[in-house]
């Protein structure tokens, strides 16, 4: 069939039309030629196929995480718990005495993350008031000494002063403070969170504030044979 995309040994695919001279096929999804040539043309092998209908009981489907933190000494992958739904933030500064901070925050998530020495020590819900927040992906570095008005992380802390770093898409921003350029002041944290993330604070600390996400995505579909190793029977 044309612009097929086998996802079974035992014959389960995706492709273009309908079965010549049958109504129907064993259990293949037929999809428009158009739409067909060009899901074949983008669609990479050991992609992920989810087929599913309203009356399917969901199944979680996790998607790569854009930040996957990995054990120093063995190098493994290291699982962190989600936030529970009454859970507004974790606190535990003991993974990790010492070290350079980062901060991320991702507004695609609404969390910010915390990592020291390059191990994650805190996680929180985080609400940012879209209206004057300019989108993309953007870094920042914290200098000696004090900035204007109020801490960004810290509501009724004095400010720190932070400068951009320029990265692809914002060079233009090396340099520039970041009360100037972002209004951090509609950036929402736990009292309790940002307070012990406040007294953390350091020159050389480092803050990312990004529109993608961060943690593992999760959609639903019905659970399928995938295609193993063994060769079909002839």
């Amino acid at each position: 069939m044309p612009y097929t995309h086998r996802l079974t040994w035992s014959g389960v695919a995706l492709h273009a039309g309908g079965l010549p001279g049958y109504p129907s096929s064993h259990g293949c999804v037929h999809l428009p030629t158009e739409f067909a040539r060009r899901l074949f043309a983008v669609s990479p092998k050991g992609m992920t196929v989810v087929i599913a209908d309203q009356r399917a009981d969901p199944t979680e489907v996790v998607h790569p995480a854009g930040l996957a933190p990995v054990d120093a000494h063995t190098g493994q992958p290291v699982k962190l718990p989600r936030l529970g739904f009454l859970e507004s933030y974790r606190w535990r500064p003991e993974a990790a005495p010492t070290g350079p901070v980062s901060i991320v925050m991702s507004r695609a998530d609404q969390r910010v993350l915390v990592y020291r020495n390059g191990v994650e020590i805190g996680r929180a819900k985080l609400t940012i008031d879209q209206s004057g927040v300019a989108p993309g992906t953007h870094a920042f570095i914290m200098q000696d000494g004090w900035g204007e008005g109020k801490s960004a992380i810290a509501k009724n802390a004095p400010a720190h002063r932070w400068t951009a770093v320029g990265i692809p898409g914002h060079t233009d921003e090396r340099g520039q403070s970041l009360s100037a350029t972002h209004r951090l002041d509609r950036i929402h944290l736990p009292p309790q969170f940002a307070k012990a993330l406040y007294a953390l604070l350091t020159p050389g600390t480092t803050l990312l504030l990004t529109d993608a996400p961060v943690l593992p995505k999760r959609t639903t579909g019905v659970a399928l044979s995938i295609m193993t190793a063994d060769k079909p029977q002839s």
